[in-house]
């Protein structure tokens, strides 16, 4: 029943209440940079459309858990909420 939207070149997302647009809550992804071996590289000639940025975030409701990822990232991971 809720929203996660990515926020442009920042390692967060946001979470949406959809019946008002408010922002109930943030996801910070910032540790999932360290864990990204090799780091992701720029794509050189795109300007801010090639940066490595999250971008990618998928919803497994049987199991209630995330996956996210992000453009140009060498890994998908997984994580859990906490309420």
């Amino acid at each position: 029943g809720k929203v996660y939207a990515n926020i442009w070149q920042q390692d967060r997302i946001a979470i949406i209440q959809p019946d008002s647009g408010e922002i109930t809550g943030w996801i910070d992804l910032s540790e999932l940079r360290h864990r990204l071996v090799p780091a992701p590289q720029d794509v050189e000639g795109l300007g801010a459309y090639g940066k490595a940025v999250a971008n990618g975030i998928a919803y497994d409701e049987a199991e209630d858990r995330l996956f996210v990822t992000g453009k140009n990232w060498p890994r998908l991971f997984e994580i859990r909420l906490r309420n």
